[in-house]
């Protein structure tokens, strides 16, 4: 009986595999997250990506670490952050945080026998990852030059300001998608003067705001909508500007907000939200469990373009823009006229004549930007205010 009970369980396997219905190798995902898991932003979004993986892949299982940063955990390091989910079972680390990056290679270096993914990073395109580290990011570029249209098309003063976050080639390439979306919506589709657009990036100094280390973003956004800013767009983890507008909105003010990261951050905020340009990580996260959990990863770098099909595609689509109660049903259709030609490839935006702030020359008249050349911006483009290097 028990040789039977043997062969039988080894002919199930023998089907289950044949069937491809074979079940996946259990899998811990250790999760550092730079801000509250629960931000309305950029940490709840990847927080909600590994809850995804959760819900989708048997016998897999979400642990976290979150407010990873040195206001709230001072001293921790992420290699310490990194043994302790390794010691409550993490088969799979991922660092959520551009500024994790020298942390995260000094960890997997010590962990040879772990994989970790380095979300936003790029040690694994410059040769610097140990074999064991790989990058992965979405190409939010495009849902930042969707944001930048969407205001450009609704600003009625010309005035588009940015609460944006700490200056690197991350935000510096961000910033500027925003900017190349708007001058396109304001000069092509709205026929104005590229000149009579201003388009103004004021940094606080980090993702969030860290009170007395930090410029405090609500003050930062009610400077720019008291300066005669309509629409103020958002680079930072946590919605504020949303916050600023609805106030200054009650107050009498004809004003406008985009914030960023995660999908229902206009949820509840009335016709003052125009948008939300935000990550989708369920769909990148569960293919890398995926492919950890069946030993076939290759750790690389991968910047993923979004579904362009269905752009808020919630299983395809790695970034997506949710257009808010504010956006009419004019600039709504101009909208998706917009994604189809970028989508298409009809336009592109990093095309030349480009030139950086300081007149230097980014890309020559008919050059279209490779993936390293927009990745690796060293300058907010000509056209823009604000600073394009740390004071």
């Amino acid at each position: 009986m028990k040789r039977i009970t043997m062969l039988s369980a080894l002919a199930l396997s023998a089907l289950l595999l044949m069937s491809g219905l074979a079940f996946a190798k259990d899998l811990t995902i250790g999760l550092i997250l730079v801000g509250p898991y629960n931000d309305k932003g950029y940490s709840q979004a990847q927080h909600e990506g590994g809850k995804y993986v959760e819900a989708h892949m048997p016998g897999s299982k979400l642990i976290y670490l979150d407010k990873v940063n040195p206001a709230d955990r001072p001293g921790l390091t992420i290699p310490q952050v990194v043994d302790d989910l390794i010691e409550k079972g993490a088969d799979l680390i991922i660092a959520g945080s551009d500024d994790m990056k020298d942390g995260i290679i000094e960890a997997a270096s010590q962990h040879p026998d772990k994989m970790f993914v380095h979300v936003s990073g790029d040690a694994a395109w410059t040769g610097n990852a140990p074999a064991n580290l790989g990058n992965l990011f979405s190409k939010m570029i495009y849902s930042k030059m969707l944001a930048g249209f969407t205001a450009a098309m609704t600003t009625q003063t010309g005035k588009i300001g940015v609460v944006g976050p700490l200056i690197n080639e991350e935000t510096r390439r961000l910033m500027s998608a925003a900017y190349l979306g708007a001058r396109y919506a304001w000069t092509e589709v709205r026929g104005k003067d590229a000149k009579d657009l201003t388009f103004n990036v004021k940094w606080i100094g980090f993702w969030f705001n860290i009170p007395g280390v930090t410029a405090d973003p609500t003050q930062v956004a009610g400077s720019l909508y008291d300066s005669g800013y309509d629409v103020v767009i958002s680079g930072i983890d946590t919605p504020d500007n949303v916050v600023v507008a609805k106030q200054r909105a009650d107050a009498g003010k004809k004003v406008w907000a985009l914030p960023y990261d995660y999908e229902k951050a206009c949820e509840g905020q009335g016709d003052i939200c125009l948008g939300v340009p935000y990550f989708n990580w369920g769909p990148g996260f569960l293919k890398l469990a995926e492919s950890v959990a069946a030993g076939t990863y290759k750790p690389g770098f991968e910047w993923d373009a979004p579904y362009w099909a269905d752009y808020n595609a919630s299983d395809k689509s790695p970034v997506g823009f949710l257009p808010g109660p504010g956006v009419t049903p004019e600039v709504k259709a101009a909208l998706d006229a917009f994604i189809a030609k970028l989508g298409s490839g009809k336009v592109n935006l990093f095309t030349g004549p480009l030139n950086y702030q300081d007149g230097t020359p980014f890309l020559k008249a008919g050059e279209q930007a490779t993936d390293k050349q927009i990745w690796y911006m060293q300058q907010l483009l000509e056209g823009m205010e604000g600073l394009s290097s740390p004071e």
